[in-house]
Parts: structure tokens; sequence; C-alpha cells
């Protein structure tokens, strides 16, 4: 299996490398309620844990490998702090190509949320799909802090492309038994409609996402050193004591932002951030556990929680406060 990385999330905090629609009736508001009958997950009331098996895997890695190829031809290198009234023609057609992709992508995905047989993966291609359609539907009027939907959208489907991978190499299993049982949430959001889902971060999230930024950049510097002197692809057998090291310390670190990660998000009320929260924290957890037996496979749980965590920032940034 082939994983892809979208965007230049990275940059911001290097990864190390891996539908029912019910209609409104005519006395009632438009809703984004889906009908629940065919959708696999609806009853996906438990705990977020780490998803050993999810047969829309296969479908997923297509629909974004065909995006990246496209964004490669000229959208990934361009300026993307330009804003529309200041585009030449030559910028105009890449960045009304990448939000036709980015539209495309998310059509294409639509058919994913109800397949998927668990919550957290349909609100990651739900999301994924409203920060897709949100750029696209900005690229009129683009503004640079429009590109932090862009770089949420590929965040969620980075994080869905670590997921399927730690699937396809065995570590999903293989550390997920070493976990205790998590809890179940005290609420889970409702199913929208494919078609139309609504982005779960908004300007009520203000302080919350103050405080989530914050413990992204304190990461960021806690993990520095170990991101640029460890090599992700080495076993544990083969760690010099320098290696061994930076691996020790990183129990801490780690351990400690998976709790602080699911601290912010809890008193939210928020469900879905919530439970991306809990997702990113419980892979993190599972990478920690991994430490003593690494092996390069491992590094799909690490990717997972960071690529949600940062996608949680950009997602905070593109509300504008």
């Amino acid at each position: 299996m082939v994983v892809i990385g979208l965007t230049v999330v990275a940059t911001l905090l290097v990864t190390r490398d891996g539908s029912g629609s019910g209609e409104p009736t005519a006395s009632a508001p438009p809703s984004t309620s889906a009908d629940t009958s065919d959708i696999a997950s609806a009853a996906d009331r438990g705990p977020v844990g780490i998803i050993t098996e999810d047969p829309t895997c296969a479908a997923w890695g297509p629909i974004v490998q065909k995006l990246s190829e496209e964004q490669d031809k000229g959208w990934r290198q361009i300026d993307r702090s330009v804003p529309a009234s200041d585009w030449t023609s030559s910028q105009r057609v890449i960045f009304e190509k990448a939000a036709t992709d980015m539209a495309a992508a998310a059509d294409q995905a639509e058919a994913l949320v109800a397949r998927t047989p668990h919550r957290v993966m349909r609100e990651l291609y739900s999301q994924t799909i409203s920060y897709w359609r949100a750029y696209a539907a900005a690229i009129g009027e683009y503004g640079p802090n429009d590109d932090h939907l862009a770089t949420a959208a590929s965040g969620l489907s980075n994080s869905v492309n670590w997921i399927c991978g730690a699937i396809a190499y065995g570590s999903a299993l293989a550390r997920s038994q070493l976990l205790p049982p998590g809890m179940p949430p005290q609420e889970v959001a409702l199913p929208e409609l494919a078609s139309n889902p609504a982005r779960f971060l908004g300007e009520e999230d203000a302080s919350a996402c103050g405080q989530w930024q914050n413990m992204v950049s304190d990461y960021r510097l806690a993990t520095s050193e170990w991101m640029q002197k460890s090599d992700p692809a080495l076993p544990s057998s083969q760690w010099s004591p320098e290696q061994q090291t930076l691996f020790a310390n990183m129990v801490t670190v780690m351990s400690e932002n998976a709790s602080t990660m699911q601290q912010i998000a809890l008193p939210t009320k928020n469900s879905i951030w919530i439970d991306f929260a809990a997702l990113a924290a419980t892979y993190r957890r599972a990478y920690v556990q991994a430490i003593p037996t690494y092996m390069p496979a491992d590094n799909y749980l690490d990717s997972a929680a960071t690529e949600l965590m940062v996608a949680i920032d950009e997602a905070c940034q593109a509300t504008g406060v």
C-alpha cells in the first residue's frame, strides 16, 4: 500500500515517514442530519481506539493519490500568500485548478462516509470533504487565510493515510493490544449529509484553539532534537546509545502531549473535536508503548497522531480568530 502525503502541513510540524440523505420537510428548516439507515457507523457510540481494519482504505488510496499528483503540477510550489486580487493569469489557472481538484476529490470521497464502520473515520472523511469544499468555495475571493482550509483538509486526509498505513503494515493491530480500553464519550456527533458537512471548528472555539496552538508549539519545541537526530527507519535493536536516550526522553513528552490534547478538547463539548483529540492521543500512546520494541511500521502511529494534531491547529487558524 502506498501512503501519500498531500501538502506542506508537515512544514509546521514534520511528520516522520506514513450516505443517506434526509430531505427537510416544507415546514422544517434545512438540516445536515443524514438518514442513518445506510450509514455503517451509525451505531458506533463506543470509545475511540486504534483502528485495526477498515474496508474503505482501499478506495481512499486512489482518491488522494490522484489529488496529490495534480497538486504537484504547480499548486504546491505556488506562493499561496498572494490574494486573488493580485493573481497573474497563470496563478489564477493554478489556484482554480486546485479548487476544482479538491472539489472532485470531495465528491469521490462522499461514498466512504457511509461505508466506514468507524465513527471517527466517518468524521475524518466528512471533515476532509468539508474543508476541501470550503477551500474550493473560497477561491473566487481567495485571501491568504483561506490556505488554512486547504492545509486543514490535507492534515485530516493525511491522518487517514497513516491510519490506513498502520493497518496495512500491522502496527495498528500489534500495538492496539498494549493499550487499556478507552472510555466511551458522553455524546457523539450525529451523522451529517456527506454532500454538506459543516466544518467542526468555528469562532466559538477561539479560546480552546488558543490553548491548542500553544500545545502544538510546545510539542514542536520538545521534540525538535528527537526529530532531527533519530531515524524512524531503524528498529530499536539498531539504535545507538544516543538514539536510545532520545526515544526514552520522548516517553514522557508524548504521554503528556496525549493527555493535554484531550484536556483541551473535553471542555469544549464539541463532539468531533473530542473524538479527534481522543484519536490522536490514542495513536500517540500506542507509539509510546511501541518504543521499547520499536519497528519502522510503528512510525505510522506517530504520524497519524501528529497529522491530526496539526490539522486541528490549521482548522483553528482557518476560523480567522
